[in-house]
């Protein structure tokens, strides 16, 4: 039995759910988000929650049963709350700046990185060696947080590059004479 599966999913005020057929459609104050889930599980809505149950006891049935109620739980957080990345750069010289709908990055390379923002994602940079990512789509903004983290990903001898905030890099200790 999925323990995640069972828990309903609750809808704040502000927040619709409709089902037409396997897809739920969900709206709410950061837009309107969508998911079609497999023919091994049902999708109900009564009152102000969602209800995700199996199609029978089958291991694939009970496998997309926790995983549609996760679909399902990030669909209503990604249209009340959104979801957000935040990413620090490390190094002299380093650092982003936001013109239009370009991110640039001068991260140390002969010349500064363009990196074009993709639709449905808003990229911000409060200080010169902070990038935020926001977005409805938790699956998009992870992946664009990742993108840009390619560029320069952190090395472990002296940290420089761009990270995550909440990450650990592990260091390495230097040549010894």
């Amino acid at each position: 039995m999925s323990r995640i599966g069972k828990k309903a999913v609750e809808l704040p005020s502000g927040v619709s759910a409709s089902v037409s057929g396997q897809m739920i459609e969900v709206k709410g104050p950061k837009g309107t988000r969508s998911f079609t889930a497999t023919d091994d599980v049902n999708i109900t809505v009564e009152d102000n929650s969602v209800s995700v149950t199996p199609r029978g006891m089958s291991k694939r049935a009970r496998q997309q049963w926790g995983m549609s109620r996760s679909m399902v739980a990030n669909l209503v957080q990604g249209v009340t709350d959104g979801f957000k990345k935040e990413l620090e750069i490390n190094g002299v010289g380093y650092r982003a700046q936001m013109q239009g709908n370009t991110l640039k990055l001068a991260l140390g390379y002969s010349h500064d990185v363009d990196f074009e923002v993709p639709a449905g994602v808003t990229v911000t940079c409060p200080k010169q060696t902070e990038i935020v990512v926001e977005g409805s789509d938790q699956q998009l903004v992870g992946q664009v947080a990742a993108n840009i983290r390619e560029w320069r990903a952190p090395e472990p001898y002296k940290g420089k590059g761009i990270k995550y905030k909440d990450e650990y890099i592990f260091r390495k200790e230097g040549k010894k004479k």
